[in-house]
């Protein structure tokens, strides 16, 4: 069976890649790109889209090559590479991104030692306008009107956020944190008539420290046992929010604990790591996934 390029595109080097080479004064053709990455057109198409979000790309009307504003040439160093990486969501994917690492990732040869697999997310383009809008927004502290599910709302919006494969909005909206996913917003209207507002500064500290999205709900802790056959895993990154391993058993067992604000972060993450991996409190969590895995069971 032929595996979609999509679906294994080295996302961070080819970023990276590209960007480097706007930087020194390149002119890029979407079609040399994919050649060279040997992915689609239309995944090259996808990354100017991200890119142009961020930087003030330019378009020859003959060759339809992409460069830089002559004036922006050579203005991004090594430590807006590293911050564009941390937007992107990437920054952790490589061990570091110093200058020698990063010369390595853009040698000829790199494509023989590196890959980056699972990169697996929402078509951003067809938001296009709509990251226009609210990013002029986000910048002048505007409240903006949306159209959500069928309902009219005015928020504060403070963040666009990439998270598990999606794009949302992060917005007050009735003195609450909330988060509208960009694939439901029919309408956004910016308009003088709408008033701005001060950023809220335990706003801003809270969309700093959080992991998830699920802003409304309170957290909770949940301790759960990890069989040892997996223990390795989750000793060597964090699989759940902010877990920490509490105890570790002479036969290798951990007992970790994580906080979540809402079950949806909880259950999925369980669900794979089952039969290795059990709630052990609060007990009704552990009740309520057994009792819906019963019910999927009985359905099958």
């Amino acid at each position: 069976m032929k595996v979609n390029p999509s679906t294994h595109e080295r996302l961070a080097e080819r970023l990276a890649c590209i960007l480097t080479k706007l930087n020194v004064g390149h002119q890029l053709s979407v079609q040399e790109l994919a050649r060279e990455f040997q992915v689609s057109n239309r995944t090259i198409d996808r990354d100017f889209d991200r890119l142009n979000s961020y930087l003030p790309l330019m378009q020859d009307a003959k060759t339809k090559k992409f460069y830089l504003e002559s004036s922006y040439l050579g203005r991004f160093q090594l430590q807006d590479i590293k911050n564009f990486a941390q937007l992107s969501g990437i920054n952790e994917l490589y061990p570091s991104l110093d200058i020698s690492f990063l010369r390595e990732l853009f040698a000829d040869r790199a494509n023989l030692v590196f890959s980056a697999k699972g990169y697996n997310f929402e078509d951003a383009t067809q938001y296009a306008e709509h990251f226009k809008v609210l990013t002029g927004s986000i910048q002048k502290r505007q409240q903006i009107a949306l159209f959500y599910r069928d309902q009219m709302r005015v928020v504060k919006p403070y963040r666009l956020i990439h998270h598990m494969g999606n794009w949302y909005l992060a917005a007050v909206r009735k003195q609450e944190l909330r988060v509208y996913r960009l694939g439901r917003i029919d309408k956004i209207i910016s308009s003088h008539r709408l008033v701005q507002f001060e950023h809220d500064q335990a706003v801003l500290q809270q969309l700093k420290d959080e992991d998830g999205i699920w802003f409304q709900h309170e957290k909770q802790e949940v301790i759960l046992s990890v069989h040892p056959d997996v223990a390795i895993y989750f000793k060597q990154r964090r699989i759940f929010p902010e877990q920490v391993i509490l105890d570790e058993s002479a036969t290798g067992e951990l007992l970790i604990s994580c906080q979540i604000r809402h079950q949806k972060e909880l259950n999925p993450l369980v669900r794979y790591w089952i039969p290795h991996l059990k709630i052990v409190k609060p007990e009704h969590l552990q009740q309520e996934l057994d009792n819906s895995l019963q019910g999927y069971l009985k359905g099958a």
